[in-house]
């Protein structure tokens, strides 16, 4: 089965777009508004996180925080987003703390499935995502697909392949629960949309959009530890309505997420915590 190569997206200022040739060319207003949506969501967050910066470090402008942010996100191979919803969600140091996280355990990285491992190589969280894209279109047999990341109560699109760029901008973040991806989030469970063109969870805008996109069908796979919190989802999307996957398929990607999700729960608790760890040092250096 031929795969286009997988891309990521959006940037950390936001959704981009490759604007059609032709000096007169202009964009859609509602793709003007997507655009918007998504810069100003994917600022939102880094934000947010300089403004904690500011407050606990006493920084004296955003400016200092956001070096701050890039700078540990440069160092630690952690993408910024990454490392500002820790910022975030994390709580902070105890105050004049030497260390961010003193005494924590370090463990070793769970094991992958053999084929995520074999297509991850170095296992970096970036190579781990794409794997696992490609094993979940393998098992379902799609040509199309994305992963997405929980983030602040939204999924945020990480890796895609085969998706049209109207598709990845409308949906660079979902928040929404009105597609088969937040409902995998929502209730923790593969959902399988067998035509998107009757489904019922979607709304019309994402339903025109999906079409548009050439996909009939999706599933999607919520990656998670059994009764964890759901930290990302892999979506196959397909040229056809399904009848269905057989129960080796769904035991199959079933496993799939619980040991991806396992994995992706150990990178939170220490690439990410270490990562955190260096920018609280760097935070506290004498000048």
């Amino acid at each position: 089965m031929r795969q286009e190569p997988l891309d990521s997206t959006p940037t950390e200022s936001g959704g981009r777009t490759e604007r059609p040739r032709g000096a007169d060319a202009a964009p859609e207003p509602r793709q003007t508004d997507i655009e918007l949506r998504n810069r100003q969501l994917a600022h939102a967050c880094v934000a947010r996180a300089q403004d904690v910066l500011i407050d606990r470090y006493r920084l004296t402008s955003p400016q200092a925080a956001f070096d701050l942010l890039r700078r540990t996100s440069q160092r630690m191979n952690l993408k910024l987003h990454t490392l500002a919803d820790a910022v975030i969600r994390v709580p902070g140091p105890d105050a004049d703390a030497a260390l961010w996280f003193p005494g924590r355990a370090r463990y070793s990285p769970p094991p992958l499935p053999d084929e995520v491992a074999e297509e991850a190589g170095d296992a970096s969280h970036g190579a781990v995502l794409k794997g696992t894209l490609r094993r979940v279109l393998h098992v379902t047999q799609a040509g199309m697909g994305n992963v997405q990341l929980a983030e602040r109560g939204m999924l945020r699109l990480e890796k895609h392949t085969g998706l049209s760029r109207e598709f990845t901008e409308f949906f660079a973040f979902v928040e929404d629960s009105t597609t088969s991806c937040a409902q995998a989030a929502a209730e923790s469970r593969q959902v399988t949309l067998n035509d998107v063109a009757v489904a019922d969870v979607l709304d019309e805008d994402s339903r025109r959009t999906i079409l548009r996109a050439g996909s009939r069908a999706c599933h999607s796979l919520p990656l998670a530890v059994r009764g964890g919190p759901v930290l990302g989802v892999v979506s196959s999307h397909h040229e056809l309505p399904l009848t269905g996957f057989t129960r080796a398929q769904l035991s199959e990607l079933e496993a799939v997420g619980e040991q991806v999700g396992r994995w992706l729960a150990w990178h939170r608790h220490t690439r990410v915590l270490d990562a955190l760890e260096y920018l609280h040092a760097a935070a506290t250096a004498a000048p």
